[in-house]
């Protein structure tokens, strides 16, 4: 394989005494994993940051080698890293994006709503913009792995009105009335869950973002990287919480 690609890093952890194994998301070809040489040296690190947009020229031998990058820089990110909500946000989206996908398979969408959270992030967004946006991008991210919440009607009655619970086993909407005697059981629905155009607040955030955690909890993270990630995800939601 020759490729050469823009692309989003996401993680870069040591391999060896000097090298390290980069995961970047690129628009076309998905989640790329690759090894680059020198990659924990004080010159390349900065380059291998969270959040930055690089071109990658990769190259391997065959479809099951780990294929060899050299990175150049096109964009920093280095500025997220300045303040405690943006350096979260960008280490659990990336970490959520590396963990989360299959490699080699292209999911053009994400990628365009993965820079769009960068984006806003580095336009010194309040909280409530950027929370409201990961919570979209979760969402996103279940969707299009497969695990799509259904909101449209209840899982109980069947009925389309008044849903202002979600079932934590199915992933579905539950009535008011269905759910009363369950609440406790059940997660509260955010009406911007369902409509993008119903008003917003810090509290609606926060139970929209309990849901999202929980179905990618269970649902996408492997066994083995979930408690680590999770607690990137954990320090999102308490420099949310200050804020709201």
């Amino acid at each position: 394989m020759h490729l050469t690609t823009n692309a989003i890093m996401l993680t870069a952890r040591a391999h060896g005494e000097h090298g390290a194994v980069i995961r970047m998301l690129t628009e076309t070809n998905g989640l790329i994993a690759a090894y680059v040489h020198g990659g924990r040296s004080r010159k390349s690190k900065p380059l291998l940051s969270a959040g930055n947009m690089v071109m990658a020229q990769l190259d391997s031998r065959g479809e099951t080698q780990l294929a060899t990058a050299r990175i150049e820089l096109m964009a920093s990110r280095a500025a997220l890293a300045l303040h405690p909500l943006t350096l979260s946000l960008t280490e659990w989206l990336t970490m959520l994006v590396a963990d989360a996908l299959p490699e080699g398979e292209a999911f053009a969408e994400l990628y365009e709503a993965l820079v769009a959270c960068l984006a806003l992030m580095e336009a010194d967004a309040d909280a409530l913009q950027m929370g409201q946006a990961l919570a979209r991008f979760e969402l996103k991210l279940l969707r299009d792995l497969g695990f799509r919440l259904d909101l449209d009607s209840c899982a109980a009655t069947g009925d389309c009105d008044d849903l202002i619970y979600l079932s934590p086993k199915s992933g579905r909407a539950v009535s008011a009335s269905a759910g009363a005697a369950y609440k406790t059981r059940l997660f509260a629905l955010p009406a911007f869950m369902k409509d993008p155009a119903a008003a917003t607040g810090g509290d609606d955030i926060l139970a929209a973002l309990r849901i999202t955690r929980h179905f990618i909890e269970r649902d996408l993270l492997p066994p083995h990287r979930a408690e680590k990630t999770l607690l990137a995800r954990t320090r999102v939601d308490v420099q949310l919480q200050k804020r709201f």
